[in-house]
């Protein structure tokens, strides 16, 4: 098991997607990887720089690079590239068994909702590949939100739309910034630890 069980029963289940439902991480890492390398970015871009941004949109992550390096990315160009690449890596993610059971199990009797810091189409289209595109009637992503994680808007906005009050949802998340945004919403939340890379 790669989180901890649940204590109690909750209103409202909230699914972060990216590393949570989807092994999709290594993915995206990949696909980092190559679109820094092809924006000519000479820093790198280790697992663990990776992660410690994990939940933030893609050009938050370029900008924030640009800040600890003294980079002059442009946000708009390396997002581009690292959206071509990860479609083109996108058919090999698998579901993250032990969450995706848990989420169609609780959503037999409580709502559910994803609420991720990627994209809509690209949320979207992992939900259909690891097959949970009918399973989440309420999709929060970044462009519905000011402010994305460690922010609680995604979270808030979610509750909202399953109408089930904050202190009674509990969060499900793979990132410290997502466990950050549970907390400044009112939420529990449960640590997902990644599987195993390689």
């Amino acid at each position: 098991m790669i989180f901890e069980p649940l204590t109690r029963e909750y209103g409202g289940y909230i699914f972060d997607c990216d590393g949570t439902l989807a092994d999709s991480m290594v993915v995206h890492h990949r696909a980092w990887l190559a679109a820094l390398a092809l924006h000519g970015a000479s820093i790198d871009f280790t697992w663990e720089l990776f992660t410690s941004r994990a939940g933030m949109t893609l050009p938050s992550t370029v900008r924030e690079l640009n800040a600890q390096f003294g980079l002059s990315l442009d946000p708009d160009a390396v997002t581009a590239s690292q959206r071509m690449e990860y479609e083109r890596f996108l058919p090999t993610v698998q579901p993250i068994a032990d969450v995706v059971e848990l989420a169609l199990r609780v959503s037999r009797t409580s709502p559910v909702s994803v609420a991720s810091g990627g994209e809509r189409k690209v949320v979207t289209r992992t939900l259909e590949l690891i097959g949970l595109a009918a399973t989440f009637p309420v999709v929060i992503t970044a462009e519905d939100v000011t402010h994305g994680k460690p922010a609680p808007d995604m979270f808030l906005l979610a509750a909202a739309r399953m109408g089930v009050s904050p202190a009674d949802c509990v969060v499900f998340e793979d990132a410290v910034l997502g466990l950050e945004a549970a907390r400044r919403a009112g939420m529990a939340s449960v640590l997902v630890r990644s599987p195993p890379v390689g």
